[in-house]
C-alpha cells in the first residue's frame, strides 16, 4: 500500500497549470495577430464597396444611354435618375423603366448618386457621382463617371 500512495504524489507533482504570465503571454501574442490581420480585412471591404459604387454607375450609364437613344436626350436636372424608372410628361418614346430596380439605388455607404445634366465635368452629357465612404462630394474619395473614363 506504501508503494501506491508513492506513485500517486509523483503523478500530482507532475500536474502543471498554465501561471498568469503564461496566459498574458499567449493574450498578447493574439492581440498583435489581430491587429495585423483586421485591418487587412477592412481594407478588402472598403475596396469591394468602392468597386459596387463604380460598378453601379456603370449600369447607370447604360441605362441613361437607353433612354438617350428612345427620347433624344439625356435626362435634365438632378432628380433625372428617376425619369429611369417613372416615364417622364414628355415622355412618349420612353421605353423603360431602364433599372431593373423600383427605386433608384443608393450608393455603397447609404447615400444617393448625385446626377447632374448637363455635368460640370462633362458638359455634352452628364455627371453621375458618389460621394465615397466620407459622405462628402467634392473629396478625394468620390467615385465618379469622369474619373471612370481616364
Amino acid at each position: 500500500m506504501k508503494n501506491n500512495s508513492r506513485t500517486f504524489a509523483c503523478v500530482r507533482r507532475e500536474q502543471h497549470a498554465f501561471t498568469l504570465v503564461e496566459l498574458l503571454l499567449v493574450l498578447v501574442i493574439l492581440g498583435t495577430l489581430a491587429a495585423i490581420v483586421l485591418p487587412k480585412f477592412s481594407g478588402v471591404s472598403q475596396r469591394g464597396r468602392v468597386t459596387a459604387a463604380a460598378t453601379q454607375i456603370s449600369t447607370f450609364k447604360t441605362a441613361l444611354d437607353a433612354f438617350e437613344v428612345d427620347m433624344g436626350y439625356y435626362p435634365k436636372g438632378r432628380n433625372g435618375l428617376v425619369d429611369l424608372i417613372q416615364q417622364p410628361r414628355e415622355g412618349a418614346n420612353w421605353h423603360g423603366p431602364y433599372l431593373q430596380s423600383d427605386a433608384i439605388p443608393k450608393d455603397p455607404w447609404g447615400n444617393d448618386y448625385l446626377y447632374e445634366c448637363p455635368g460640370k465635368h462633362n458638359p455634352s452629357f452628364y455627371d453621375v457621382s458618389s460621394a465615397g465612404p466620407d459622405g462628402r462630394f467634392g473629396t478625394d474619395d468620390d467615385i465618379c463617371n469622369w474619373t471612370l473614363r481616364k
